[in-house]
């Protein structure tokens, strides 16, 4: 047993941080935490993902005699967090209804004859007499429970199961009890403490920040999937990421389009059987580079350390789940990208579900509060970190830096003239019809319907024309998410004023909102880059390894080493396993263990820099090159390690010189090829966004280019 003499429990606390987790001192909070804990104290932590929350429990755990009960929502995850645990030589085991009942019993008997460090077990397991009574009999050092969150009733992650859990209280009164949580505003840390029995318990709260999130919002401009595979292929190619989106079928839609793009993109929701389900989380954690699509049912408890990106293709509902998805990434402390990209369907969509809730008056204005709040952290043209951090009650006096909005600050425009136009035309056409059809009416389009209502006739008619359809519905989004008017669900989608709008109506206050930013605006950024081939090829070369080390014990690659401590190894390069132990990350056990065969891999890659130039690697030449071999654009991409976007530019310089025929490059029936060709022809100034807008978007960009070239050139 790891267990040590309480009486110095610093020093007892420090060792095992040392010697067990290889790391050199504790961070922020943890030090006080684990030194309360371990002295028999009750502790309620908020501390953000990633910040180190599990060593609150873990260390008091070894420090005190006993074992420790760990309470976890969530069976699937068990069983890894306890093979991590035994990466480090812990002792531990879980309880849950997947063991066959000898398994079952040989895990009780361990427990009462005091054989195990830490038992991880789920809220229903822990309520059942004979659990509790088994509990009772046996040598306990704490309790740990895991995502107290969800204990509020009013939280995104309600657990009835959660609220028996006071039980613990009065049932065992001497043992420590910590609860644990990176999501909790403050009516929620209010209702833990309640529920639980905390009420003596001594608050930890180390902030909510996670400053190497970079925080990413922008409008849906009709292509959003296309948004989001340049957005994966310039920045996070081969990385590991989720994507979420609202409905399961959007989910499949996704998973199966970034799979044809040559990515291993796996869908996971409700809708899915358990095993499918079981299948895709298990190789999303033990492989690299596996991204998941997944509506909400996916993420809770999830520990894999090295995700590099959380996508949304739809607005979260809230901005506590927001933050709790968007925590998924970066928990290594490398840097991350939490990405989104949103329209005004997403409102409706959202409006509409909570319109048809069951749910009591009371909760449906909560939940429209919270819906109104994320819908204000969209659109705000200052920090985002600033308001995402206030939301939670915790301060940050400077502005990040690192959103979208401190890197490529947002441009704002006078915007009252123009929405008195907007909110003008809602009230002329009866308040009874949706964006596409004001949108229409204000720029003077000759439809029949128009005609037909009389609404050629209105005083908003075709008095728009500054603005262009896109712009208009990104303001009718806009002042949707101000309030100033509402959709009427029953309503086929109608757009109706609020009491709100009546100032800006009557010119008594003045609207400013933000400009749309194109996408490609988005600051670019690499996660992982060393300075000379020789420092990436190493790189290289210790993944493999680890790998290998992980395939071979069927267990995922983080349980072996996190990236940040190979990134480490590779910037430091150590010569000696005294040096390699020093590396942050590094215990005993693992040194002992798995060291040799890292320092085999440095000593064999350090120093090797074939860095070269042949002089032609940005040349159109090339690219041309290797699609006339067979290659696919996307293979050209990856092989390159050049931006889809890039490649389709040398090709067009393949059309342009007649060296590649459009089908060369695109794969595109001849009917689509016309419609595109056609809409060239009908275009009023040949632009690429014309055409996009009036093909609906449903061609990209790069698409469209191709085609133009070829145009010309023919």
């Amino acid at each position: 047993m790891l267990h040590t003499d309480t009486s110095n429990t610093e020093a007892a606390a420090l060792h095992i941080l040392q010697t067990i987790y290889g790391y050199d001192a504790f961070r922020n909070q943890q030090a006080d935490i684990v030194n309360h804990v371990s002295n028999g104290g009750d502790a309620l932590v908020l501390m953000p993902t990633g910040g180190g929350k599990s060593l609150c429990f873990q260390i008091p755990a070894l420090v005190r005699s006993g074992t420790a009960i760990v309470v976890s929502p969530l069976i699937a995850l068990m069983q890894d967090q306890v093979m991590a645990l035994r990466q480090n030589g812990i002792k531990a085991a879980f309880l849950n209804s997947s063991q066959s009942a000898m398994e079952a019993n040989g895990v009780e008997t361990a427990l009462m004859d005091g054989d195990l460090d830490m038992l991880y077990v789920a809220p229903e397991r822990l309520m059942m007499p004979r659990m509790l009574d088994l509990l009772s009999r046996a040598p306990l050092a704490l309790f740990a429970i895991d995502e107290a969150h969800c204990v509020s009733q009013w939280g995104h992650d309600f657990r009835p199961e959660y609220i028996k859990l006071s039980i613990l209280h009065e049932r065992f009164p001497d043992i420590p009890r910590i609860a644990l949580t990176a999501t909790a505003d403050g009516p929620t840390q209010r209702e833990i403490i309640e529920r639980l029995s905390l009420h003596e318990a001594r608050v930890f709260n180390d902030g909510f920040d996670r400053p190497n999130i970079r925080y990413r919002i922008s409008e849906n401009q009709g292509n959003a999937r296309e948004q989001l595979l340049r957005f994966i292929l310039n920045e996070h190619e081969g990385e590991a990421g989720i994507v979420y989106c609202l409905s399961r079928k959007r989910v499949d839609e996704i998973a199966q389009w970034l799979s044809s793009k040559g990515m291993t993109a796996l869908p996971y929701h409700a809708g899915l059987g358990n095993e499918v389900r079981q299948q895709h989380q298990e190789r999303f954690l033990r492989e690299d580079g596996v991204i998941i699509v997944a509506t909400i049912a996916f993420g809770m408890g999830i520990d894999k350390p090295d995700v590099r990106f959380v996508a949304h293709l739809n607005l979260p509902k809230s901005i506590e789940a927001y933050y709790q998805e968007t925590g998924r990434a970066g928990r290594d402390g490398l840097p991350a990208d939490a990405w989104m990209a949103y329209g005004l369907q997403d409102v409706i969509t959202l409006r509409q579900m909570q319109g048809n809730s069951s749910a009591e008056e009371g909760r449906k204005r909560l939940e429209q509060h919270k819906l109104d709040a994320m819908l204000g952290l969209c659109e705000l043209t200052t920090c985002r970190r600033q308001a995402l951090l206030r939301y939670f009650d915790d301060n940050l006096d400077q502005p990040c830096g690192n959103c979208d909005n401190c890197l490529t600050p947002p441009e704002t425009w006078d915007a009252t003239l123009a929405a008195q136009k907007a909110l003008s035309c809602v009230y002329r056409t009866g308040q009874r019809f949706g964006v596409s059809y004001l949108v229409d009416v204000l720029l003077g389009k000759e439809h029949e319907r128009i005609s037909q209502f009389g609404h050629d006739k209105i005083s908003t008619y075709g008095i728009g024309t500054e603005l262009n359809a896109t712009e208009w519905r990104t303001l009718y989004r806009q002042i949707i998410a101000r309030g100033l008017l509402k959709v009427d669900v029953e309503g086929y989608g109608s757009v109706q004023l609020t009491d709100t709008a009546r100032p800006i109506l009557k010119g008594e206050e003045q609207l400013t909102l933000r400009k749309m930013v194109k996408a490609t605006k988005n600051p670019s950024r690499k996660t992982r880059a060393f300075s000379g081939a020789a420092n990436n090829t190493l790189w290289d070369a210790l993944r493999e390894h680890r790998k290998a080390l992980a395939t071979e014990q069927s267990i995922p690659a983080y349980m072996i080493f996190h990236d940040a401590t190979l990134a480490e190894m590779t910037e430091r390069q150590p010569q000696t396993l005294e040096q390699l132990g020093r590396i942050s990350g590094i215990g005993e056990r693992k040194l002992d263990a798995y060291g040799q065969g890292f320092l085999d891999v440095i000593l064999a890659n350090a120093g090797t820099d074939n860095e070269q130039n042949d002089g032609i690697n940005d040349t159109a030449a090339n690219s041309i090159s290797l699609l006339k071999q067979g290659n696919t654009v996307e293979d050209i991409a990856t092989q390159r390690k050049l931006s889809l976007n890039t490649i389709y530019n040398h090709l067009c310089q393949g059309i342009a010189n007649s060296e590649l025929s459009l089908n060369d490059v695109i794969d595109l029936d001849e009917a689509q090829i016309k419609e595109i060709q056609f809409a060239f022809e009908l275009s009023e100034d040949g632009k690429l966004k014309t055409v996009f807008e009036s093909l609906d978007g449903e061609y990209d960009y790069t698409i469209l280019k191709c085609v133009k070239t070829s145009l010309s050139s023919s």
